[in-house]
């Protein structure tokens, strides 16, 4: 089932984000890496700047975790994570699909250049990415992120959203 997350989810979501994220360890550069990957005051920010976190849950236990942010006239993809022991299960895929019905403008994913697998994992939902001018105006734009990170990610964006 997916359902909204509530206050009371915090803990769960922060332990999925920290768990998944481990994948992109030695992927990510280097001085963008830390532990945790997400610390609950980043997490907490993240919320409060409009972060809407959905989950993908059986009996009571939340599997997975994914946001969606509406900034400005678009709809960002947001942390994106599903416990490391349930990948490939169709976890993301049904988190994916789901909060693609719930977007008010057109859809933005960004996320790690090296991060081969994510990247094939939204091209194969339909996403493109973006030319390196247009990723960087993009993230620029709509996220809040340090000119390293800008550096080293890349921007996909609904194949049906119009260009910026």
């Amino acid at each position: 089932m997916i359902r909204q997350c509530a206050d009371s989810d915090f803990r769960a979501i922060f332990e999925i984000i920290n768990d998944a994220a481990r994948a992109y360890s030695g992927i990510i550069p280097d001085d963008r890496w830390k532990e945790p990957y997400m610390s609950e005051e980043e997490l907490r920010h993240e919320i409060s700047e409009g972060v809407r976190f959905w989950a993908y849950e059986e009996d009571g236990i939340l599997f997975g975790v994914m946001g969606i942010q509406d900034i400005l006239d678009v709809t960002l993809i947001r942390h994106a994570y599903v416990r490391t022991a349930h990948r490939n299960k169709g976890i993301g895929s049904a988190l994916l699909t789901f909060l693609r019905t719930r977007a008010t403008g057109p859809l933005l994913i960004g996320t790690w250049k090296d991060a081969k697998w994510a990247v094939k994992f939204y091209e194969k939902h339909g996403f493109r990415c973006v030319a390196e001018c247009e990723k960087n105006m993009l993230l620029r734009k709509y996220w809040s992120i340090p000119e390293r990170q800008v550096e080293a990610s890349v921007v996909l964006k609904d194949s049906q959203a119009p260009c910026q």
